[in-house]
């Protein structure tokens, strides 16, 4: 879903990030507040005041859903379920889950957190302005607090949607999982009306821009895809995660690992190793199978091409990444998120030390597409 983030800050244990998407739309939000909203609304204003207007709106509209996406985050918290953290995009935000919730009741408590801070936020906004217009406060300040009171009511509202994944959608599936138990089912139905609000809003979009309204056509065009792809991707992930869950690491592994000695030269390296397998990493191990570091073709090139000869691979092989091992008794999701994370088809299986082989993304796949056809 996201493209290159920032860490902007860690608070109450929560990273917030930004994906570059948010960055462009903000600017974007700032200049239509500017240049729009409040100059139709609030008369003969300078443009400096439009602009530093139209700054603190979209300030406080970025604050406004870290706030909504923070009490999805506390709530899950209090239920037990780790967070990576929360991320702004183009469409808002998100907080990134690890696992599903635990019960249809933390589902609900978690999805309706979030619409309850939106509405919390618009009411304390409403009656910040109401006092504000009440003693004479300059209409530069009430105008900001009056927009802001209604982005939130806004957030609130299209939040309640029952569409999934939006807030709304997972009450919804909330209901029918705590009606039928069965997770699985209450994310299809959920995510397919999902899909369907997603369609809908594409088909509007297009009516929109023929009717010659171009920008807001492709808002709504541009929001139904992102709603219909998330919905389909949303159930997805769920059978993904019911197929592994509680297959162990171990089952995939292959114990013909490509390894590469200490002693072999750079030159040997690449032309015996990286040309024939085609691999950008290798395990460097000894006889006994003690794992002693890795080996990367980005480690080779950073040594000049004349003394690839002379060079060992030991003497320039680096301790392994967290990101490319894996113990044998880890879930075989977790093997599948760290791939997913890191963009490795492959990880070192490593257990006190030692290689015990290689797991493969393909393996996975080759699981988890038996899995869902034996058992859909």
């Amino acid at each position: 879903m996201f493209g290159q983030r920032i860490k902007l800050f860690k608070l109450l244990g929560f990273e917030v990030r930004v994906d570059w998407s948010w960055i462009i739309i903000a600017i974007l939000i700032a200049w239509s507040l500017s240049k729009g909203l409040f100059p139709s609304y609030y008369k003969n204003l300078s443009t400096q005041t439009y602009w530093w207007m139209g700054i603190i709106g979209a300030a406080g509209l970025f604050l406004s859903i870290i706030a909504h996406e923070f009490s999805h985050s506390l709530v899950a918290r209090k239920y037990g379920l780790p967070m990576k953290g929360i991320t702004l995009f183009i469409f808002g935000g998100v907080a990134e889950m690890e696992e599903e919730p635990p019960s249809a009741r933390a589902e609900f408590m978690m999805a309706i957190a979030g619409p309850l801070s939106s509405i919390l936020i618009a009411l304390v906004f409403y009656g910040i302005q109401a006092a504000g217009k009440q003693a004479g406060v300059a209409a530069p300040v009430t105008g900001v607090v009056g927009y802001l009171a209604m982005i939130n009511g806004i957030l609130a509202g299209f939040n309640l949607l029952p569409a999934f994944p939006l807030d709304g959608g997972r009450v919804l599936r909330s209901i029918l999982w705590g009606v039928k138990k069965n997770l699985r089912w209450a994310t299809y139905i959920s995510s397919r009306i999902g899909s369907g609000f997603g369609i809908f809003l594409i088909l509007l979009g297009v009516i929109q821009v023929f009717r010659g309204n171009f920008i807001g056509g492709m808002w709504w065009f541009l929001i139904g895809m992102f709603l219909q792809r998330a919905a389909t991707m949303s159930y997805q992930q769920l059978v993904t995660r019911k197929a592994l869950e509680g297959e162990p690491v171990r089952r995939f592994v292959k114990t013909e690992a490509v390894t590469v000695p200490p002693s072999i030269s750079l030159e040997h390296l690449v032309e015996d190793y990286v040309y024939k397998h085609h691999f950008k990493m290798f395990p460097v191990v000894e006889d006994t199978d003690r794992l002693l570091g890795c080996v990367t073709t980005k480690q080779v090139k950073e040594i000049p091409r004349d003394e690839w000869g002379q060079k060992t691979v030991g003497e320039i092989a680096a301790q392994c990444s967290p990101e490319n091992t894996i113990e044998p008794q880890a879930d075989a999701m977790k093997a599948l998120s760290l791939m997913n994370r890191t963009g490795n088809s492959r990880l070192m299986v490593v257990e006190n030390k030692r290689l015990v082989g290689i797991i493969t993304l393909k393996d996975l796949l080759e699981l988890l597409s038996l899995k869902v056809e034996l058992e859909q």
